[in-house]
């Protein structure tokens, strides 16, 4: 049988949902499934892992070194962890993308990355080109599977679990040729992107940061979070963190509004397992009419203000 360890994300004392996204995808692996929380005080985060349904044992790694999320402190202590398990599963996030590749390279395997089905413990689909394709990649059997979940692909799972909280002891040495600076971030009151039910997204036809209040206060008004097309931040429209697409993040939110976004296959990566795509455009022949479910178009300019009052 398998034994998987997910490494948990988490910022502040709390946990990020992508974990409880991981959780999903090692049920269809199918296997023991163990969480692993390295920081520096782990027990609240520890606590929240231990309700995620599936879930059968939570390890803490308490270490002053863990606590900031620095991928080359992290990594060899979860290889360390990883001798006992089949399966190293970390999210498809900033997080995971920068901490899980260490971890393959000191144990000398190749990662299987973007996980989004799982056809057997050691068979995958995952994306390619952009997610024009699909792929079916196999690991070498009898080798442990360190792998990147893509959480858009993969539901939450529930809550109701009641696993047990262990403390690992982990010795090994830390680097310390990486040094962790600070970390720069918007603050908002909106929901969390990656994370949100609903969001709203614009693009470079607003024509400044000053026309995007425009979405803030649609998406203000459906509560919902705010998006952009990577044409809309390279502009300097919004900050990149509300990037949404192939080089920004990859979302499945229930309602999607893009505003403004032409649809080139990038964005279109980042929303193609969205719930239902609303599209407004003045370019009836713009590519994002091609996958929205509903399409306005017109200006933007007039079409917003109205939905907004009749909203």
């Amino acid at each position: 049988m398998s034994r998987i360890l997910i490494v948990a994300e988490h910022l502040d004392g709390k946990l990020n949902p992508a974990t409880a996204r991981c959780v999903s995808c090692a049920q269809a692996i199918g296997g023991e499934i163990h969480v692993a929380v390295l920081a520096e005080a782990p027990e609240a985060v520890a606590a929240e892992a231990a309700k995620i349904a599936g879930v059968a044992k939570v390890l803490t790694v308490a270490n002053a070194a863990n606590a900031k999320p620095v991928a080359q402190v992290l990594a060899p202590q979860v290889a360390a962890l990883a001798k006992d398990y089949s399966h190293v599963l970390g999210p498809s996030t900033t997080f995971g993308k920068d901490l899980m590749p260490c971890v393959a390279a000191l144990l000398g395997l190749a990662q299987v990355s973007d996980v989004m089905a799982v056809e057997g413990p050691h068979t995958f689909k995952r994306p390619i080109y952009a997610g024009n394709a699909i792929i079916t990649v196999e690991a070498p059997a009898g080798m442990t599977v360190v792998a990147t979940v893509r959480t858009a692909s993969w539901p939450a799972a529930g809550e109701g679990g009641d696993a047990t909280v262990e403390a690992a002891a982990v010795e090994v040495a830390l680097p310390a040729h990486t040094r962790y600076l600070g970390l720069q971030q918007g603050k908002s009151d909106r929901p969390d992107l990656q994370s949100a039910g609903k969001v709203v997204s614009g693009g470079r036809a607003l024509g400044s940061a000053d026309n995007f209040k425009l979405i803030y206060s649609l998406a203000d008004r459906l509560g919902a979070a705010v998006g952009a097309s990577r044409a809309a931040v390279d502009a300097g429209y919004v900050p990149n963190e509300l990037q949404v697409g192939q080089t920004g993040k990859i979302i499945a939110p229930e309602l999607y509004i893009a505003v403004g976004i032409s649809g080139a296959i990038q964005h279109l990566t980042g929303i193609k397992d969205a719930g239902t795509i609303v599209a407004i455009n003045k370019d009836p022949e713009a590519p994002i009419f091609e996958v929205a479910d509903y399409g306005l178009v017109g200006d933007l300019f007039q079409i917003l203000p109205e939905l907004e009052k009749a909203l």
